[in-house]
C-alpha cells in the first residue's frame, strides 16, 4: 500500500519504507528525525518543472501530465514500483505546503496507475 506524508508531520512506525520524493533536503529536518530510509532525489519533478508549477493550484492538472512525460524516461520509477511490491506499506514523504496537489500525491497516482495498467 502506497501513502503519503509530509515530512514535518510526527513519525510513526506503521508507515513502513519511508521514501523521500524531494530534489532538495526538506529545511529545518535532521536525517535523523526525518526517519528516512531512502532518499530518491531523481523521481522527483526537474527544477523546471517544480519552479514553473509553483504550487499554483490552476497548473495542477497539467504539472501532472508533464510529471507524468519526465517519469516516462525515468529508470527510477522501475526502483520505485519494485520498492512498493517488496514492502507492505510505503510512505512516499514531501515538503510541499499544499497536501492535495504535491509531487508526492501525482506520483502516487501515477504509479498505481502504472500498477492497474499491468495487473
Amino acid at each position: 500500500m502506497i501513502y503519503i506524508k509530509r515530512i514535518y508531520d510526527k513519525y510513526t512506525p506503521e508507515e513502513g519504507f519511508r521514501v523521500l520524493v524531494e530534489r532538495l533536503w526538506p529545511r529545518g529536518i535532521s536525517k535523523e528525525k526525518a526517519h528516512i530510509d531512502l532518499w530518491m532525489k531523481d523521481i522527483a519533478p526537474s527544477t523546471e518543472l517544480r519552479k514553473w508549477f509553483n504550487h499554483e493550484d490552476e497548473k495542477w492538472e497539467e504539472f501532472v501530465k508533464r510529471y507524468t512525460i519526465e517519469l516516462s524516461g525515468n529508470e527510477e520509477i522501475g526502483k520505485l514500483k519494485e520498492l512498493v511490491k517488496e514492502h507492505t506499506n510505503v510512505t512516499f514523504v514531501y515538503s510541499a505546503r499544499n497536501v492535495e496537489h504535491n509531487s508526492a500525491v501525482a506520483l502516487k497516482n501515477i504509479v498505481e496507475s502504472i500498477d492497474s495498467h499491468i495487473s
